[in-house]
């Protein structure tokens, strides 16, 4: 059994049945059936615990029930999109590149010394949508932080704003999102192939060492 849990805000909730951690739905559901595909042999356990509207911040408080006690082989994260839009809505709620960077520290080093879960670090990305560019500047602070600490805690690192700028120099970003932050069908197949690319990595290495073991 290998059990990979997916964690974020609404673009990995995707309007799942959170009465189950099982239901899955956007790029999860996508992942889980690529990945079953691949591996027949090898039996899965999928849980999203993806909640829209989170930030960073509710990653930290949700850590004890929803990361630790899952005990994933994977985990996946993708936050942060949240962290700047909050600024606009609640500016009290905005915590800036310093809270964000801290809320992650911790919840990275919790899972490296409580878990020996590999991680998956997925990064938040805005598309150019024009009610949006004023959320940029922030998210690139961000994004910066989110990068620096992928060296030290990342087993896979999946640079979304990156990828999506240079996807959409030919497409136009209206095909992935309508809003320029949550993915249409073709923006979450987007994301579920960059993410089996990183997981498949993660997989053959634990179905290895288990052989091996």
């Amino acid at each position: 059994m290998i059990k990979i849990l997916f964690q974020g805000d609404s673009i990995t909730d995707a309007g799942r049945d959170r009465s189950d951690c099982h239901n899955l739905a956007g790029y999860p559901a996508i992942v889980a059936e690529k990945l079953r595909k691949l591996y027949p042999q090898e039996e899965f356990e999928f849980i999203d615990l993806g909640i829209s509207g989170d930030r960073s911040a509710e990653l930290v408080k949700r850590y004890e029930n929803d990361f630790r006690a899952v005990n994933p082989d994977i985990v996946s994260i993708m936050i942060g999109i949240n962290d700047v839009w909050h600024f606009f809505a609640d500016p009290a709620k905005y915590v800036g590149a310093d809270g964000f960077e801290n809320n992650m520290l911790y919840v990275l080093k919790r899972l490296k010394s409580d878990t020996g879960a590999k991680i998956i670090m997925l990064e938040p990305y805005l598309l150019p949508a024009a009610d949006k560019r004023c959320l940029k500047m922030d998210l690139c602070a961000i994004i910066e932080r989110y990068r620096a600490l992928a060296v030290e805690f990342a087993d896979e690192y999946v640079p979304l704003d990156g990828l999506f700028a240079k996807e959409t120099v030919n497409t136009p970003w209206q095909v992935f999102s309508d809003d320029g932050v949550h993915p249409s069908r073709k923006g979450e197949r987007f994301i579920a192939d960059l993410y089996v690319e990183a997981a498949v990595k993660l997989i053959d290495e634990i179905i290895f060492k288990r052989h091996i073991g």
